[in-house]
């Protein structure tokens, strides 16, 4: 099923638990090659939530500003985009592109992403795809503009979320975590793969 949330098309169930299992275990493969690291934004600050990317190029975020970089911080070459995450893409986002990046987003029982808009990518053409995986997490969506009136739903495990056409720009965060609401990882927490073209 999809539902419209400010203009954001999120398909509820999109993968099966045998395919969220096994993108999962994709995961697990990039987080060797490229591990995890908590960013910092431009005043310093340490995000609650700790990433790392796969593809072309990586989402960086450091007291330099926001970005894209072809290597991991330690310096090496980020990994493949999961193949499981690419097919998604290509099932859901309308455009014959694939995407140069994918950022892994870990979020534990505290963690939380403030309202913010994607918009360090060179084409505002092509979509964004948002793959939940993992503990339910309570995603908000504004307008094009800070502020003023917000949607939310609670996103679970296996739902699809598709950020084009006049939603493209739209704020969105994520406000808080259900712990204990998947069984998908063991230790619990959220997993969250978001794809782009960037050049």
């Amino acid at each position: 099923m999809i539902v419209d949330v400010g203009g954001i098309a999120v398909h509820q169930g999109h993968l099966g638990a045998g395919d969220q299992a096994a993108l999962v275990e994709e995961v697990r493969h990039v987080v060797q090659a490229a591990p995890l690291f908590r960013p910092e934004t431009k005043r310093g600050q340490k995000m609650s939530v700790r990433m790392t990317s796969a593809g072309t190029f990586g989402w960086i975020s450091d007291r330099k500003g926001y970005r894209y970089e072809r290597t991991h911080p330690d310096g090496h070459k980020w990994p493949q985009i999961p193949p499981l995450a690419l097919r998604v893409w290509r099932d859901v986002s309308g455009v014959t592109r694939d995407p140069e990046s994918c950022l892994v987003n870990f979020y534990d029982a505290d963690a939380k992403m403030g309202m913010h808009q994607d918009r360090d990518e060179a084409n505002f053409d092509m979509p964004v795809v948002s793959i939940s995986l993992g503990d339910a997490a309570l995603f908000r969506v504004g307008g094009s503009e800070r502020g003023g009136k917000t949607q939310s739903i609670w996103l679970g495990s296996g739902d699809v979320a598709v950020m084009g056409g006049a939603a493209r720009l739209n704020y969105h965060g994520v406000d808080r975590i259900r712990p204990g609401s998947s069984t998908l990882l063991p230790k619990g927490g959220r997993i969250n793969l978001t794809l782009r073209v960037v050049s």
